[in-house]
């Protein structure tokens, strides 16, 4: 069964941090590319809503996926963490068979 992705509690968090710093709030598109060293790229940036997008929303803070990359990313969880090499919001897919080192890479 096909679910969208989840967001956590803490990358909305993190969200809301974030606009309250800037003194304005953008979502978060997480959008799913061909390339990386895997086949498959995550493409993780504050933009603008556009028409087709699957807005997810919690107090105010939303996450982006276009329908291009809604598909790739049935079932996964969308968070942040923070960790020795830094911060940054990071997608625990179900649908990757494989991941590189960096996170950001994968193949199907």
């Amino acid at each position: 069964m096909t679910l969208p992705p989840r967001v956590t509690d803490r990358a909305f968090a993190r969200l809301a941090e974030i606009a309250e710093d800037t003194g304005h709030a953008r979502p978060l598109r997480v959008a799913v590319e061909g390339g990386g060293c895997s086949g498959f790229q995550y493409d993780i940036k504050l933009d603008d809503a556009t028409d087709d997008d699957l807005v997810l929303e919690k107090d105010g803070a939303q996450v982006l996926v276009d329908s291009v990359s809604l598909p790739f990313l049935s079932n996964a969880v969308i968070d942040f963490t923070e960790e020795l090499i830094g911060a940054r919001f990071v997608v625990q897919n179900p649908n990757a068979a494989s991941s590189c080192g960096c996170g950001i890479s994968f193949s199907m």
